[in-house]
């Protein structure tokens, strides 16, 4: 039987707090989400000052990273080199850099999705969140 690794709320206050923390120090105002392997939401945290519309690009920078099991840098890049064709992806809501894959063990638990600074400052907050898990 099959078993895999699934991220507990012990796991993710320690990912969120960690992301936080981070973007603080640098005076970032964020969204951070959460979401299990299979894009479902589990944890969203909207910091003061941060536009609403981060609550719904964090969400869904999560939720494609969590479906491909990658970063969502990659779909972007993807897109950048021309292939247009890749916007059709089914499943996969936003295809910008901020959506990092929550690995454990060689297989995907979950994802962070990062929104409201440039994509490559959202993706470096998402690994900060990463990093807290040890």
């Amino acid at each position: 039987m099959y078993q895999k690794n699934s991220l507990g709320q012990a796991e993710l206050k320690k990912i969120a707090d960690a992301a936080i923390a981070y973007a603080t120090e640098r005076k970032w105002t964020v969204t951070i989400a959460i979401v299990d392997d299979g894009g479902h939401l589990q944890w969203l945290q909207r910091m003061d000052g941060a536009a609403p519309a981060t609550a719904y690009i964090a969400s869904a920078k999560a939720r494609t990273s969590a479906m491909g099991q990658r970063e969502s840098k990659f779909y972007e890049d993807m897109i950048s080199a021309g292939r247009q064709a890749f916007l059709s992806a089914p499943g996969l809501d936003c295809l910008l850099e901020g959506g990092v894959p929550i690995m454990v063990g060689g297989s995907c638990a979950g994802a962070i999705g990062v929104s409201g600074v440039r994509s490559n400052e959202d993706a470096e907050i998402a690994r900060a969140g990463i990093a807290a898990l040890g």
